[in-house]
């Protein structure tokens, strides 16, 4: 029986991205695709509770079974794996932008990959940056990437976390960690046209970057897989103050004089 494959992504069902990704899936196992109905780029793990969600056909080039869903990435691989048993592996993207260092921890792309970790599935996240014009990106030329790093990672069956970013032209394959030390997240004022003040979050360009990180190997054109945890324990400060005596949680009272 061939292992099924959920794909989800956060710049909606129509994306091209998906597209390609799930073309290329489609060698390693039976697809399903399961994204939101518009675009969620930057939503990070956010869930939908507030509401119902529905969950419909979608018919798409190439003939996937797809569904679009009224909710985020990550309600996608919670729904799409309920409702599709068996499910031992989740795709996320290819993202429509690269998703280096410090936005892993907003990207919508990487928290269905984590979403899918949570639930005790492995999760596979890809990004890349790809020229827009007025035409549809041309993902041709990453296929065979991801072909080749989806069945590098698929021998690696202890990794349950994965995030993968693939430059526009790669030049190869590289292991790295998450670069930490820079932040690219800005705010930039405006006016409406009203005059009133407002506000937008954009990411500001970043130069240099510490040699295996993930920004580094983008940067020099390589194919960037990172494992990733879910564990965000700080071992080393959690060592450093189970060695130190705690206060009581009700310390004792004074006596007062009457």
């Amino acid at each position: 029986m061939k292992p099924r494959i959920l794909i989800c992504n956060d710049d909606g069902i129509y994306s091209p991205g998906i597209a390609c990704l799930a073309k290329v899936a489609s060698r390693f196992g039976d697809v399903r695709i399961v994204a939101p109905d518009v675009e969620q780029s930057s939503m990070g793990h956010a869930i939908t509770s507030s509401r119902p969600l529905r969950y419909r056909r979608t018919p798409l080039p190439g003939g996937f079974d797809a569904y679009r869903v009224n909710g985020t990435p990550a309600d996608c691989v919670a729904l799409g794996t309920y409702l599709w048993e068996r499910v031992s592996l989740v795709l996320s993207g290819i993202n429509l932008g690269p998703n280096l260092g410090s936005a892993c921890w907003h990207s919508g792309t990487l928290a269905a990959a984590k979403q899918a970790a949570l639930l005790g599935l492995r999760g596979i996240a890809f990004s890349t940056a790809v020229a827009m014009t007025d035409k549809t990106p041309d993902f041709s030329s990453l296929e065979p990437y991801v072909d080749k790093v989806l069945e590098l990672l698929l021998k690696e069956k202890e990794m349950c976390l994965v995030n993968v970013n693939v430059p526009e032209k790669p030049k190869g394959i590289r292991w790295t960690r998450q670069a930490i030390k820079q932040y690219d997240g800005k705010v930039v004022p405006g006016k409406d046209p009203m005059k009133r003040a407002i506000y937008w979050f954009t990411v500001k360009p970043l130069e240099g970057e510490e040699e295996g990180t993930d920004r580094w190997a983008f940067g020099k054109h390589f194919v960037s897989i990172t494992p990733l945890r879910l564990d965000l324990t700080d071992e080393r400060d959690l060592a450093r103050v189970l060695a130190l005596p705690i206060t009581p949680a009700h310390p004792a009272r004074r006596k007062t004089r009457r």
